[in-house]
């Protein structure tokens, strides 16, 4: 099956299709929005569909790979929903304890990439927590249509309540460091909405986050930075208007607070450039950030 690249469609289409992940605008908004742009014979809805995740496509650690270990988990969560369900994965060969990571996923809950995500970490040798916040309306819409699931996701997601769902990472970040196979020390790395929710985990947790990776994630309040004690590294997209836009306070904050951070930004990347199930993949920006974060995992988490 032949790889459609973020170059195959109009920028203005790739916006339209970023507010529509993030319930901007419903599907007959983007349609309508951007059958305007349709070329070539692809109609605004064919662009839709082409835009959707692949999963198989991208695809790295299969559940099956015999260098990992996957379970379903569940955690205590008094604060937040009662309990916290999600992915726990550690290298199958592991002997002792190991650095755990908490795996942050955007705004539709546990899908197969995430669950994919954790995985990597698991074969580059950390023990992997994916939580789902959709777990208290029944997770992951797995059982739905191939081609509805992201959306009804997407859908799921607004309804949650914000504070109990803030305080569900947080108990799962502290259930995995605290986890028998944990050495104790604590990373985090999210994506989009899961790259805000590490920021908002490098506030609350303090110097029990020894690193957080934020991909392309809303920014801290600044009055807020103060309280950050990880090493931070933070990754944003090029063509990224909506999140990029904060950066400049948050830096300024970083700074004034003596945080110790690096950044960098993928010229030319779109947001959700990481996510290798989709046309927005930048497989050259997204190969050396995931180096820069396994690399800043070892350094950080790790030593």
């Amino acid at each position: 099956m032949q790889r459609m690249k973020a170059s195959d469609f109009p920028q203005e289409v790739l916006n339209l299709f970023d507010r529509y992940v993030h319930g901007g605008i419903d599907r007959r908004q983007f349609v309508e929005k951007a059958s305007k742009y349709a070329v070539g014979g692809m109609t605004a809805a064919a662009m839709l569909e082409a835009l959707r995740p692949n999963f198989v496509l991208g695809e790295v650690v299969p559940a099956t790979d015999k260098r990992i270990k996957g379970e379903e988990a569940t955690c205590p969560s008094p604060q937040g929903n009662g309990t916290v369900k999600g992915y726990l994965v550690r290298p199958a060969n592991a002997t002792g304890k190991l650095p755990a990571i908490l795996v942050v996923h955007e705004n539709r809950g546990l899908n197969l990439h995430i669950r994919d995500i954790a995985r990597r970490l698991a074969v580059a040798n950390f023990v992997a927590f994916a939580p789902d916040a959709l777990a208290p309306l029944g997770g992951y819409p797995v059982n739905e249509p191939a081609d509805k699931q992201e959306e009804v996701a997407t859908q799921m997601f607004g309804k949650l309540d914000g504070p109990k769902r803030t305080a569900d990472f947080n108990a799962a970040a502290t259930w995995i460091k605290g986890h028998a196979a944990s050495t104790g020390k604590l990373g985090a790395v999210g994506f989009c909405f899961g790259g805000g929710v590490v920021n908002q985990l490098a506030v609350s947790l303090g110097d029990a986050l020894s690193a957080g990776v934020p991909f392309y994630g809303a920014q801290p309040p600044a009055a807020d930075v103060a309280k950050i004690k990880a090493h931070m590294l933070i990754h944003y997209a090029g063509m990224d208007d909506r999140i990029d836009a904060g950066w400049p306070a948050y830096e300024a904050a970083l700074k004034a607070n003596k945080v110790h951070y690096e950044e960098y930004t993928y010229a030319g990347a779109q947001h959700g450039f990481n996510n290798d199930t989709t046309p927005r993949f930048d497989e050259a920006s997204a190969k050396l950030a995931w180096q820069r974060t396994v690399d800043w995992f070892n350094k950080y988490v790790r030593a």
